[in-house]
Order: structure tokens, then sequence, then C-alpha cells
């Protein structure tokens, strides 16, 4: 009996989780701890250990004989989940704390991007606010505030005045925002244009990129209002051409698993790069070590080969013998979040609609949500991705926002316009099939 444990308890894991039950060679599927909707999908059972456990962790891979470990989050990553299973012989999808160390320190990131000469924008990195301050005064435009460490996709602070962007700075290094994730500030030039994310599966040394998302990281209509976990995706983007990627893959990802294999530290898992499309061409904001969320609840959709025997070969170093196909289809993931979401918490609220939704042809993914007194509730930060697939990706959104007015909780919040700036047509798209390299 072929088991798999799903770390993590957001939307990304039950994306994962659903597409993992799809495959015929998977018995069970673990998710710790899951959310309410892991907990009612098929052969799923969630498990009260949380994501950042990893002795816990390591000892429920081994007392359920888990043949391999997806790790959704990065906290766990960075905390050496994957080397902590790897010693104890378990295969894991994920990659060591040493190439988690790209997400988990950004002023590391910045300097490794240099190292390589991958074009990202300048940056200076400061632990004290006088210095930095002093630097901010001295800057032609101005920056984009970014805690080093990892604060849960909030610690970016895209300022529209130096004012603005000086506070962020005060509010990091001098009141603390943020805890220890706050301590080291990343000043960083705002690069214009249009961003887009890239992932690609890993194995240590190929890869294979996945159908480009384009993510919506504000929280309000139009990219205004705070940053938060991202308020939705999209599949395909228009401008991800296939001339695009193959650069991204040649330029970017490919010498950044290089240096790591060189390192002795092969990476294995996803290597997701955030970037931004300028007038000089496509320069990094971040690299993250695993599944974009929501990016992931408008790719997996569409992935037609058996994710558990791409996850296994990432984990095994054997991705080159597969093929890794994607549907033609596009898909819109819209998500519901909780009153006061980004900065404050909601008390709970029972969710209703939600087979209405399904009802529409969406797939609704949980992430803030929980079982009480038998019925789903909203527990806060962002609750749901809803999920629709099309022809097109004008028809994809619709759906998807039939689904999104199926829904009610008390205080939800979200976007209208995911997906409904992008060409229908999406002209110059790749084609959705295998975009390997290495």
């Amino acid at each position: 009996m072929t088991a798999v444990l799903v770390v993590g308890g957001g939307g990304r894991e039950h994306a994962i989780s659903r597409c993992l039950a799809r495959s015929a060679r998977v018995d069970r599927i673990l998710v710790a701890p899951g959310n309410a909707g892991t907990g009612q999908e098929e052969r799923c059972e969630n498990v009260a250990v949380g994501a950042g456990d990893v002795a816990g962790l390591v000892a429920l891979a081994e007392r359920e004989s888990v043949d391999l470990v997806a790790v959704g989050p990065e906290a766990p990553l960075a905390a050496g989940l994957a080397d902590a299973l790897e010693a104890a012989g378990i295969p894991a999808f994920g990659p060591g704390a040493a190439g988690a160390r790209l997400e988990a320190s950004k002023a590391y990131c910045k300097a490794y991007l240099d190292a390589l000469s991958i074009p990202t924008g300048a940056s200076a990195t400061f632990r004290d606010a006088t210095p930095a301050l002093a630097y901010l005064d001295q800057l032609p435009s101005v920056p984009v505030i970014k805690a080093s460490g990892l604060a849960a996709g909030k610690g970016v602070v895209v300022a529209e005045t130096r004012g603005e962007a000086a506070a962020a700075i005060r509010a990091m290094l001098v009141d603390g925002r943020f805890g220890e994730a706050g301590r080291e500030v990343v000043v960083e030039e705002r690069l214009r244009g249009v961003e887009v994310s890239v992932l690609a599966f890993c194995d240590g040394a190929g890869f294979a990129v996945m159908p480009a998302a384009q993510d919506h990281k504000r929280l309000l209509d139009g990219d205004a209002g705070p940053n938060t976990g991202g308020m939705g995706a999209f599949v395909p983007s228009p401008v991800a051409t296939g001339e695009l990627l193959a650069r991204v893959g040649d330029r970017f990802i490919r010498p950044t698993l290089e240096a790591l294999g060189e390192a002795g530290t092969p990476y294995r898992g996803v290597i997701y790069f955030g970037l931004m499309l300028t007038g000089a061409g496509p320069k990094v904001l971040e690299i993250n070590c695993r599944l974009g969320d929501p990016e992931t609840q408008a790719v997996l959709p569409l992935l037609e080969t058996d994710l558990f025997e791409i996850m296994l070969a990432c984990a095994t170093g054997s991705l080159g013998g597969l093929t890794v196909e994607w549907s033609q289809s596009a898909c819109t993931t819209v998500v519901m979040a909780s009153a006061g979401y980004p900065t404050a918490a909601a008390r709970p609220a029972p969710i209703t609609g939600l087979d209405r939704a399904e009802a529409e042809g969406c797939v609704v993914f949980h992430a803030g949500t929980d079982r009480i007194s038998g019925v789903t509730h909203a527990t806060g930060g962002r609750v749901l991705a809803v999920t629709a697939l099309g022809s097109t990706l004008e028809k994809a959104t619709e759906r998807a926002y039939a689904g999104v007015g199926a829904i009610s909780f008390e205080g939800a919040q979200y976007r209208r316009d995911i997906g409904r700036r992008a060409s229908a047509a999406v002209t110059g798209a790749p084609p959705l099939r295998e975009m390997a390299g290495g």
C-alpha cells in the first residue's frame, strides 16, 4: 500500500492532495495538519501534527511507513525537514535547508543572484535603521522595503512615497514588525513591468518548467492595497511566450541548480522564480523554494502526468525519465479571504454555498477552514480558492466568479479583476507540454 504524507494546511496543500488522489499508485494520503477540505477528499485523512514540527513529522512518516513526503510550506523546508527525512531514509519532495535559504533569507538570495550574474533589482541590506534611512534619502526613486526573513508573504512593502518607505524601515528595524523575519531588511529598487511566476520541477540536476502563472499579490482591484500572500492567479500567462520560458530556464534556473549541485546541496522539489518583465528584460523579484500559493491552485488542475510519479522522480533524481504533460485548457483561481485580512484576524464564520459553487463547475480549495459542530467555517486569513477550468481564460474566469458568487461567509473579501485584464485569446502563450532543461 503506497502512502504519501502532505505537509501543510493551506489551499496549496489541498490542491496537492487532490491531485495526488488522482494517482492510481497512491492508496493513502496523510495531510498534516490539513483543513476542512483535505479532510473530505478521497483517500485523504488529516493528522494533528503541525507543519513546523520537524521531529513529529519525521516520526509520523516512520510510524505510518510513508513512501514519499510532499512538503508544502517554506518554513519547515527552511527548518531542515527534507534533510531530516533524508537522514531517516524517507524520500522528500522539497529542497534541503541549503536550497530553502534562497527563500528564507532575501538578503542571501540577492547576494546569490548577484554572484551568478542573474538580473535582479539593485539593493542594499541593513540591520540598523539609521544607515537604512540614510541610504533611502540618497536613492533616485522610492524603493521596495522587504523583511529578509519568512513573513508568510506579507513582509514586502511596496511604498509609494519616501515617507512610507521610511515608516516601513522603522516598523521592521525599530518596532519589531515581523519579529525575527524583519531584523534584517532589504531596500530594493522598485521594478516596473508585468509580474509572472515561473515554477519548475527539479531533481537535483534536470528540471521541467510548468506553465507560467500570473499572481495578484495586492488585496484590492487594480493592484491597490497592502501586499498579501496572493489573492488569485491564472494560467496561461499571455506574456509567458515559449521564448521567454526558454530564456528563464537557460539563464535563471539552470545556473542556480548547477551552483547548488556544485556546492554539494542538490536541489530537489520545486523552484519558483518570481519575475518582473521589465523594459530591459526579465529580472528576479524573489526565489521561492516550493509550490506557490495560489499559483498551485491554478497550475495543478492542468497537470495530466501523475503527480506522485513526478514528485517521487524529483525526490530520487530521476525526473529525466518522465515526460511532464499539461492540459491545453486555461485555469483561474480566485481567493476569498476573511474580514480584516491581511492585518487582522476574524472570528469563525459558517460558510454556505460550497455545493452551489461546485455545481457551477468549480473546484473549491480550502485554506483557512475548519469543521465546527459539523459545519464548515471560515477561520481567518485566506479562506478558499475558487478554481475553474475553461477552453479560454475568459471562460475559466467567468466560471470561477460564478462559483465565488455562490459562496457566502461573514466579511468575505475578494478581488473582482483576477484574469479579467488579460487577453481572453492569450496570444503568444507557449504549448502547454513539457518545457524541460538540464
